[in-house]
């Protein structure tokens, strides 16, 4: 059994933070296994009771009636016709008060609506008028003052977001107001099972690590993560004699039935305990302990706080085996430090897959040897020495896609082992796609021999390669099926792809192959499926390629787009599994709301937004597949606007956040407002890490402070009096975080404790820029005090953004030493 909490008082008057209450239970409707709720006692929802109508249904279609809006299925949804002054109404059980409201709009919401009451559904009394400054989707909560019972409640349309209906997910109505949310952790993802003590365990710098069983390589990571922010020596030891931070890999720890990726996590005032049947286990634990300590735990720098741990009992492991991050590398190079930052901000979240678009019209990035028995001639050389200096550059108009052309290279053999070998110490296996037989124009421009009747673009007059395609057109290029030299292409860049990669899966794309025959296209597609299994790897594919003679029961399905038929007929038939990418709920370079000047919009039609993001269920995505027959999720963020890593930063966090949610949290444990609240508090967190992240308008980013203090030598005052006042002079300098300001909103005011004030003058590299696509920079700033007494002072730093109350920052405790 592992320990239970062991409070000590002494632990308890040391903490740094606030003690809070207990998380609640869930929810009484709620499934379990799930983490505890935000809020502690939900009313009853009387529209589960209550029978809706509306003033009309979309295309007059079964899927949008108004039964949708009360069903408590966030997934289904009713939907007008394109009126301004559509509505839709409950008619309530029986008459009740009512407190509360709750609508959950999708994609299509209202810009102005108002709630209005009814005792008989004749008369109607308007009880609140909202003009919604936020797009959608969204969740809109109003509380009512309604002195007697009514029957009917209802939604007023005034004026619709876009040209599309109203659409609600989901309309709640409450008989009393909703509980304040209570303080959460920031955790992302929300583990399954979580129980919160009084208080919290203070690291000193005698802590140890205790690695036993498998566990040397968990702790030497949590070691590299905390000694440049902590400066405290951690050294890693088989048997800690003091202060521990014990990390066990064994046979038994993981919760029953989820040893592969599965921990628990115990922090109390003796120590910290972490324990894992495996190292994976033992890493994803160490990333949950990671987000429990301050967010300054990422700064590459010393940062003087109290690294506190607040005491919990956690038990956790994923909903889904396959939590993963499409990186396209293809249409606009990342270099090696550019991927290694960006498995560096998505491993804290525990997504455990890194898919690389190696190849794509645009460009071609793997480099590939020529073999020496080579009958068909080709020069494989020639893929990255032509088409790795080849790139995005212009639509069909000549105009520039992103803010600069499409960056090219390309990487050696070497590069790619480094890259498997960083993402693996990450807790990260690397996927990687060849895609074929579309978008396949980059290897057509680099190999005569892949030329010939059948392949699509031709060469121009006097060439023997395809012309370089840069636009963003898709669906134009494909190999052909009566060449054999595409066959031996195919084998050789597979096989050397397999070499390299020691993970399990190779990806063959087979998306919009639009150009090619279904004939042809089965032909080479089914080659591939053969060739990937005859390496001894698991094939994947986007959903196109659901219809190819799939390896049976060793195939994977991604599905992006489209009905979901032929993904489900390849789950019943041939026994595939699914990787979940659905366009609009994980693909990034969507906007994220109307503010962003570049971005798509096509996948929501309209920005895709954090909380679109976050609400979808992946089990109930395609109708007639088992959550069992989900191998996972994956964000994936396209190159045809985005270049380099700051940008592809900024479209893919915070949703990045979402998607690790979707593929780790079960669905009973997913809660919008909570995530929200979560997400606001990992704002500091990413900025400390560099991570450069939209500042969506929804979230309550918080502000956050760390000092830097530094005593100087006592000195004498005047110095020709031997017995005049000394004094000690402390300076400190500060770290501030306050995402999505400018520094002219920002002041900061230090309050002594005993009654001192003094204002810090703040500055920051940067403000935050949505144009530029750039998030505000960590703000810094001054302040020194003579103390002429010994003993310990200390401060709160005072951040003041805008018209804002001024938030308490961080504090520092300075110990002035009395006179020898």
């Amino acid at each position: 059994m592992p320990r239970r909490f062991r409070l000590a008082a002494a632990a308890l008057a040391a903490a740094l933070i606030v003690p809070a209450a207990p998380f609640a239970a869930a929810a009484d409707d709620a499934p379990e296994p799930g983490p505890t709720t935000l809020r502690a006692a939900m009313p009853a929802n009387l529209a589960l009771d209550a029978v809706a109508t509306a003033s009309s249904t979309e295309l007059d279609d079964a899927r949008f009636i108004p039964a949708h809006v009360n069903d408590g299925d966030t997934s289904t949804r009713w939907s007008s016709k394109y009126v301004d002054a559509s509505w839709v109404q409950l008619e309530l059980a029986e008459p009740a008060e009512v407190a509360t409201v709750v609508l959950e709009w999708p994609n299509a919401c209202a810009r102005a609506y108002r709630i209005q009451t009814s005792v008989d559904g004749v008369e109607w009394t308007t009880q609140a008028e909202r003009t919604a400054q936020a797009t959608c989707p969204r969740v809109d909560e109003l509380s009512l003052d309604v002195d007697e019972p009514v029957g009917f409640v209802r939604m007023q349309g005034i004026t619709r977001w876009s040209s599309w209906g109203y659409s609600l997910s989901e309309f709640r109505v409450y008989d009393a107001p909703l509980p304040e949310p209570e303080p959460q952790l920031p955790l992302v993802p929300a583990p399954v099972s979580l129980e919160r003590g009084d208080g919290a365990l203070i690291l000193t710098d005698e802590v140890e690590i205790e690695a036993s069983g498998d566990a040397l390589a968990a702790a030497e990571y949590l070691a590299d993560v905390m000694r440049p922010s902590t400066g405290f020596a951690l050294p890693v030891v088989a048997e800690a004699d003091g202060q521990a931070i014990e990390i066990s890999v064994a046979g038994g720890n993981a919760p029953a039935g989820h040893e592969a990726e599965g921990y628990t996590l115990e922090v109390d005032a003796a120590g910290i305990e972490l324990a894992a049947d495996t190292e994976a286990g033992a890493l994803n634990g160490v990333q949950t302990l990671r987000q429990l300590l301050p967010a300054w735990i990422e700064s590459a720098q010393r940062t003087d706080v109290e690294w506190a741990v607040p005491f919990v009992s956690i038990s956790d492991y994923p909903r889904f085996e396959h939590r993963g991050l499409m990186v396209d590398t293809a249409r606009s190079f990342y270099t090696v430090d550019e991927v290694r930052r960006l498995i560096d901000s998505a491993a804290p979240l525990k997504l455990n897959r890194l898919h690389l678009h190696l190849t794509d019209d645009q460009g071609w990035r793997i480099a590939m040897d020529t073999p020496a028995e080579n009958p068909s001639g080709i020069d494989y050389t020639d893929l990255t020495a032509i088409s790795g200096a080849t790139a995005m550059t212009y639509n069909r108009a000549g105009q520039l896609m992103g803010t600069e052309l499409g960056r090219t290279g390309y990487y050696t053999k070497d590069d790619y082992r480094e890259i498997v070998a960083y993402a693996a110490r990450n807790g990260m296996t690397v996927i990687p796609e060849i895609d074929l037989p579309g978008h396949t124009n980059a290897a057509l421009h680099a190999i005569p021999q892949l030329n010939s009747a059948g392949s699509n673009p031709k060469p121009l007059p006097g060439e023997d390669t395809a012309p370089h395609q840069g636009t963003g057109d898709v669906g134009i290029s494909t190999f052909d099926a009566d060449n054999e030299h595409t066959y031996a292409f195919i084998t050789e860049v597979l096989g050397q792809l397999a070499e390299l990669t020691p993970g399990d899966y190779l990806h063959i794309g087979g998306d919009e192959a639009h150009s090619t025959s279904h004939a042809d296209y089965l032909r080479m597609v089914d080659f591939a499926n053969e060739t990937v299994a005859d390496l001894g790897k698991t094939v994947v594919g986007w959903n196109e390629y659901a219809s190819s003679a799939l390896p049976q029961g060793d195939a994977v399905v991604q599905y992006w787009n489209g009905n979901g038929a032929s993904t489900r007929d390849a789950v019943n038939a041939r026994g595939a599994k699914v990787i979940l990418s659905p366009a609009n709920k994980t693909y990034m370079p969507q906007k994220q709301d109307g503010r962003q000047p570049l971005g798509g919009t096509w996948a929501c039609g309209g920005p895709c937004t954090l909380e679109n993001a976050y609400d979808w269920n992946p089990a109930t995505h395609i109708s007639g597949i088992p959550e069992s027959a989900i191998l996972g999720v994956e964000a994936a963020f396209w190159g045809e606007f985005i270049r380099g890593v700051d940008q592809a930063q900024f479209y893919t966090f915070p949703r990045l956040l979402a998607t690790a949610e979707a593929g780790w949290t079960p669905q009973s444990g997913k809660v919008l407002a909570e995530f929200i609240d979560r997400a606001g508090q990992l704002g500091t967190r990413m900025t400390v890490q560099g991570v450069n992240f939209f500042p969506t308008a929804t979230v309550d980013w918080r502000i956050d402070a760390a000092p830097s203090v530094t005593r100087l030598p006592v000195t004498a005052t005047p110095a020709a009096a031997g017995d005049a006042p000394r004094s000690s002079k402390v300076e400190i300098d500060w770290r501030v975080i306050a995402p999505s300001t400018a520094p002219a909103d920002v002041a900061a005011e230090l309050v002594w404790s005993d009654g001192v004030r003094q204002r810090v003058e703040l500055s920051s590299a940067k403000a935050v820029d949505i144009a530029a696509m750039s998030q505000s920079s960590p703000y810094t700033g001054e302040s020194s005090r003579n103390f002429h007494t010994s003993g310990v002072h200390t401060a709160q730093l005072e951040v003041t953004v805008g018209d804002a109350d001024p938030v308490v920052a961080g504090t520092v405790q300075v110990t002035v030493p009395g006179r020898r």
